[in-house]
Formats: C-alpha cells, structure tokens, sequence
C-alpha cells in the first residue's frame, strides 16, 4: 500500500510540474520586422535586464520580457546565463572571504 501511495504523489507532482511546461514557440528563428533574429549576446543582456523589464511589462502592454523572435537555444542560453548573473552571480556563485583567526 506504501508503494502505491509514493507512486501516487510521484504522479501527482510529475504531473503538476509538466503543466507549467511552455509551448512551442512558432516564430523561433525567424526575423522580426526589421529583419533581425536575437542571439546569444542580447540573449544575455535580455536577461541581465530581466527584473527591470518584468517591472516595466506590468504597467506597459508594449514590452515583453522575451524576445520571440531569437536564435533558439543560443538565446536561451544567454538568457538564462544573465538572469543568473544578476541574481547574485548565477552560476558563478559567490563566496565570501573567511577571516583567519
């Protein structure tokens, strides 16, 4: 009866995690208006600029957080990369300097 419940819950929350999963985006690798596809680099500046875009988005209904039209994973990348680095060095992490007794 134990198995069955952890299988349950496992389900459960599988389930609850793969509705959260974003759908396809259709104009990847496609160019915008001005004919420009965004890459890694304002990928990365995209998300170094992310909390303050997200704070402009709410009160304005012309900017977007992300950019639709990118390069696919490189983009991605870049975004990620920098969201990280604003949030307190990403993945480059930060340690504090010890003090020798």
């Amino acid at each position: 009866m134990r198995k069955v419940a952890w299988l349950g819950c496992g389900l459960l929350l599988f389930l609850a995690l793969s509705s959260c999963a974003p759908g396809p985006n259709s104009v990847e690798k496609t160019a915008d208006t001005e004919g420009k596809i965004a890459g890694f680099w304002l990928g990365l500046w995209h998300g170094l600029i992310s909390p303050i875009t997200f704070i402009v988005s709410v009160f304005s209904k012309n900017i977007d957080i992300y950019e639709v039209h990118n390069s696919g994973s490189w983009y991605n990348f870049g975004f990620v990369l920098g969201a990280g680095l604003f949030l307190q060095g990403g993945i480059l992490g930060s340690r504090r300097a010890r003090k020798k007794r």
